[in-house]
């Protein structure tokens, strides 16, 4: 009986160290990963010598540099969160970031496909 009290919340369980290595280490990889191709995306633009205009089409590449990367952006910021809060539930956040750093590598190796497309590479 409780006599008009509140049961106590039971304590919440205890998070998983190998979750939230995984976690915080793909979120890592994600956010290092993403600077670094962002820095190359802009050196690979920047550094464009030769683009004839009946092979290659420089608005294209810009085009789609800055689209896979803006996709791959969104999906960093969407899938940081969704492990964070995960991880705060104390449930199994290592696939939200795994997946993000999946997703972030594709889109921004998308990007660079598309870059490549363009410029006749």
């Amino acid at each position: 009986m409780t006599y008009g009290y509140p049961l106590p919340a039971p304590p919440k369980p205890p998070m998983s160290g190998a979750d939230v290595a995984i976690s915080v280490t793909a979120l890592v990889f994600t956010v290092v990963g993403g600077a670094g191709a962002g820095f190359l995306g802009l050196m690979m633009l920047a550094f464009t010598d030769h683009c004839p205009p009946e092979t290659c089409s420089i608005d294209a590449a810009v085009t789609a540099i800055v689209t896979g990367f803006s996709v791959a952006a969104l999906i960093a910021v969407v899938g940081i969160v969704l492990t964070i809060v995960s991880l705060a539930r104390r449930a199994r956040a290592w696939p939200y970031a795994v997946g993000t750093l999946v997703l972030c590598g594709l889109a921004c190796l998308l990007g660079m496909f598309g870059y490549f497309a363009a410029v006749g590479a």
